[in-house]
């Protein structure tokens, strides 16, 4: 929910006033966002819920604790990974590859290089 200040500036149609500047008007406007609304009451109707937990009596035992936040944790962990997006086959072939393509060239690069310094140590030393 925002809250917005509307100033408008109207030009004034008596001339009683004894300065000709326009009269300045303000209006506050609030804007609810209707998804943020939805948000809102689904968090409102979860926490009326877990209160209604608590006032039935299932308070969980304290050695039951970390099982039940076990349990929350990945209860959260499937909703997470029901929302990633798996690339398919073809993707992930090229992904492969690519990385397979990248080590095969910083692998060739690093053998000339240590060619390289080896030859020049060696003839500096030798």
């Amino acid at each position: 929910m925002a809250k917005i200040t509307r100033i408008k500036a109207k030009d004034s149609s008596s001339h009683d006033s004894e300065s000709d500047a326009p009269t300045i008007t303000r209006k506050k406007v609030t804007i609810r966002d209707k998804k943020s609304a939805k948000v809102k009451q689904k968090s409102i109707r979860r926490a009326e819920k877990n209160l209604n937990k608590t006032k039935n009596g299932k308070k969980v035992f304290i050695l039951f604790r970390p099982f039940v936040a076990l349990g929350r944790y990945l209860k959260g962990a499937w909703h997470e990974l029901r929302q990633v997006r798996w690339p398919n086959r073809k993707a992930t072939w090229k992904m492969v590859l690519a990385v397979l393509a990248y080590t095969a060239f910083f692998m060739v690069l690093i053998l000339l290089l240590d060619l390289f310094f080896g030859w020049l140590f060696n003839l500096i030393l030798g």
